[in-house]
């Protein structure tokens, strides 16, 4: 039976580290893409998820869980990872999408615009996290996928630097903020800016703490 969209709770990793993961989930479904998205909860900027196909039992040493590298080591590890991968896609979705549709309509978006921005073909989407419902996609899912599996640990370091540029760029167009530094989360430093410039484009709306602010400043 080819696998659905729900989570697997039985599949574990043959074979050493993350590669032997996705080589067992390759043995039972076929080709495996990673998915993992950044940005569920920043006040500012996009959601960004990224699908990535490796080559099968090609490793790539040193990629884990985008949380547990340095800034520096990821981007080292990026360009390591579109050396490698048969290919990769990224979903963005703005600010004001996550305002309209809320956030498990985001996440799902954001994991289908990958996939299918992605020019290698998948069997099977290994994703991050609990079950998101109504995908359409043959999925399974993880948790703590990205320290388990080497195409979700190598989609969430791409997700990650993607989400970061992103952020700079918005730093250099609404300075102010910090989001070069705080990538949009409700540091001190963000808030503090929030009640003294009021929000900008790049926030979202409904989210508690910026619409809060907005009410301040005579709404939107």
């Amino acid at each position: 039976m080819p696998p659905g969209s729900r989570r697997s709770a039985s599949t574990s990793a043959r074979g050493d580290g993350l590669l032997g993961f996705d080589t067992h989930a390759t043995s039972l479904w076929g080709r495996v893409a990673g998915i993992d998205e950044v940005g569920r909860g920043p006040l500012a900027g996009p959601l960004v998820a990224c699908c990535v196909v490796l080559p099968p039992g090609r490793d790539i040493p040193g990629v884990f869980d985008s949380k547990a590298l340095s800034p520096a080591r990821r981007v080292v590890l990026e360009e390591m990872i579109l050396d490698a991968c048969l290919g990769r896609g990224m979903g963005v979705v703005e600010p004001s999408e996550i305002d309209s549709a809320g956030m498990s309509r985001s996440v799902a978006m954001s994991f289908r615009r990958a996939a299918g921005s992605c020019p290698a073909p998948a069997d099977v989407y290994l994703i991050d996290g609990l079950e998101v419902r109504d995908l359409a996609l043959p999925a399974r899912f993880f948790v703590k996928g990205d320290s388990r599996s080497l195409s979700i640990a190598a989609a969430s370091i791409l997700a990650k630097v993607h989400r970061d540029r992103l952020m700079a760029m918005a730093d250099s167009e609404w300075p102010g903020y910090g989001f070069a530094r705080n990538s949009g989360y409700g540091t001190a430093e963000h808030l503090e800016a929030l009640r003294r410039l009021g929000p900008c484009p790049v926030h979202r709306r409904s989210f508690a703490p910026v619409a809060r602010t907005a009410d301040l400043f005579g709404g939107w």
